[in-house]
C-alpha cells in the first residue's frame, strides 16, 4: 500500500513519518505529474492525505498545478482521504466540495490560540491527544456525516464515507490511531 500526501505546504513531512512508523509507503504529490504517476502505479490501493497548512495557499497551488479536478474526482469516486486542519477545510463545499460540512476557519484564533487537549474519538479510541494550531472546527454536518469527536461543543473530527477529517494534528503526536483508522478505509 502506498499513500499519497499532498505536499504543497504544511505538515506533510510529519504525515510521511507517521506512515513510515506504521510501515506504510508514501509518495509526495507536488504537481499533476506526481499525481498521474501515483494513480498509474497504484490502481488498487490508493489513499490521500491533505495535511494542515494554509487552505487559501493550498487552493491556489492546487488550481495552478492542475490538481483541483483530478483530486476532487478521485475523492468523489471513492478514494479514501484524510484531511487534517487545513485539509479538513479543503474538503468543504467552499473548496473541493466533497464533504457535507460547514467549517469555521481559524476558529480558535491565531497562532497564540493553539492548544492541546485530550478527548475520545468515536470508532478510533479513548484519551487521544489533540494538538490544535490555528485550528478550524466544523459548525454543521449534513445527514451522511458521522461526528467522531467534539471539544467544548464544537465538532473536531468527522467521517463521511471515504473521508475522515480532523481539526487537530494527529501527525504531531506519537499516537498512530487516527492514521490506523484511515488506513482501514484504504484497505
Amino acid at each position: 500500500m502506498t499513500i499519497a500526501i499532498l505536499a504543497l505546504q504544511g505538515a506533510f513531512a510529519e504525515h510521511a513519518q507517521m506512515l513510515e512508523a506504521l510501515h506504510v509507503d508514501s509518495v509526495l504529490i507536488r504537481n499533476l505529474e506526481d499525481w498521474d504517476n501515483y494513480i498509474q502505479q497504484n490502481p488498487q490501493h490508493q489513499g490521500l492525505i491533505i495535511p494542515g497548512g494554509e487552505s487559501t495557499a493550498m487552493t491556489r497551488i492546487i488550481r495552478d498545478e492542475g490538481l483541483y479536478e483530478p483530486i476532487r474526482q478521485a475523492i468523489l469516486k471513492g478514494m479514501p482521504v484524510l484531511g487534517t486542519c487545513a485539509g479538513l477545510i479543503m474538503l468543504d463545499p467552499q473548496h473541493l466540495n466533497t464533504m457535507d460540512i460547514t467549517v469555521r476557519r481559524n476558529a480558535y484564533g491565531r497562532q497564540l490560540g493553539s492548544f492541546n487537549h485530550v478527548a475520545d474519538i468515536k470508532s478510533i479510541g479513548k484519551d487521544f491527544p489533540l494538538t490544535f494550531i490555528r485550528a478550524p472546527y466544523i459548525e454543521a454536518v449534513g445527514p451522511g456525516v458521522e461526528v467522531l469527536a467534539e471539544v467544548d461543543g464544537h465538532i473536531v473530527a468527522a467521517h463521511q464515507g471515504n473521508q475522515l477529517v480532523c481539526a487537530f494534528h494527529p501527525e504531531l503526536t506519537s499516537d498512530t490511531r487516527v492514521h490506523e483508522f484511515f488506513l482501514s478505509l484504504v484497505k
